[in-house]
């Protein structure tokens, strides 16, 4: 794989076709900067066309998932104008977009806090394994703006409901590991020294099935939180149905399945 040069993140592909994208400022609790934000679109383009099943969104070192913005940086921000600013904000939300539309599943790791633009991080991933450690923060409104940034509004609004979005993001508070898990914000908690190696699992399990299936399925999941029509539901679905039952890994699937082995899936 073709990969760029990174700065702030950190790329390995691991087992059975499954990568792991890795915040890597864990001195500064993988706090985002202005670079961080060009990077998650570079991987992510460098990712889309990989090949790959599955991947796993984690960071580096035992203090946090992702701590937002980085204060250090904001002297940057402050001093743009109106113009220059929109430009980073459409590249910092581009970025994070093109994580959450890579064409495979996305799980993210989390530990520790996840605040901010960290939580809008760990939102853009398709399943979120957590640590007990991990606690969610929508602090947008703490520091004078709102939770209108970075797709958390979208995203966290579809997960939790409208209501329990608005409480967490009108108060900013930390929503704590049990209650991210109680109300559909996470999938499950896991001991922290096993959230990695589960995290792996699960994408090994992916891994098996289907490439175009479970594309396909991804799609049908995303496309589905932004139309409102039933009927167009159903469109969408019978398009993708129709199309993978052209690929050779359907009939392979059948044959499997009658000869009682495990099937050999190609994606072709």
């Amino acid at each position: 794989m073709d990969f760029p040069e990174l700065e702030t993140l950190a790329f390995e592909t691991v087992a059975n076709s499954v990568g792991v994208l890795r915040l890597n400022r864990p001195e500064r609790m993988n706090s985002q900067t202005v670079r961080m934000f060009h990077e998650y679109g570079l991987a992510a383009r460098a990712l889309r066309d990989s090949g790959l099943r599955a991947l796993i969104l984690t960071s580096a070192g035992e203090r946090a998932f992702c701590a937002g913005f980085d204060l250090a940086e904001i002297d940057v921000i402050t001093r743009m104008g109106v113009r220059e600013f929109l430009k980073f904000q459409e590249a910092a939300t581009g970025g994070i977009a093109a994580i959450r539309h890579l064409p495979f599943p996305v799980i993210a790791a989390v530990h520790g806090p996840a605040t901010g633009g960290g939580m809008a991080l760990a939102l853009a991933a398709d399943v979120r394994l957590i640590a007990p450690s991990a606690r969610f923060s929508a602090a947008f409104v703490k520091v004078g703006l709102s939770i209108g940034e970075l797709g958390t509004s979208y995203t966290l609004s579809r997960l939790v409901g409208p209501a329990r979005a608005a409480e967490i993001g009108f108060t900013g508070r930390l929503v704590e590991a049990d209650e991210a898990v109680a109300i559909g914000l996470a999938n499950r908690v896991v001991p922290g020294e096993e959230l990695f190696d589960e995290a792996l699992a699960l994408a090994g399990q992916i891994a098996t099935n289907s490439p175009g299936g479970v594309r396909m399925s991804k799609r049908a999941i995303q496309r589905n939180q932004e139309i409102t029509s039933y009927a167009a539901a159903l469109e969408l679905e019978n398009r993708g149905q129709a199309l993978l039952t052209r690929t050779s890994d359907m009939p392979e699937a059948l044959a499997a399945f009658q000869e009682k082995r495990p099937p050999r899936f190609t994606g072709q």
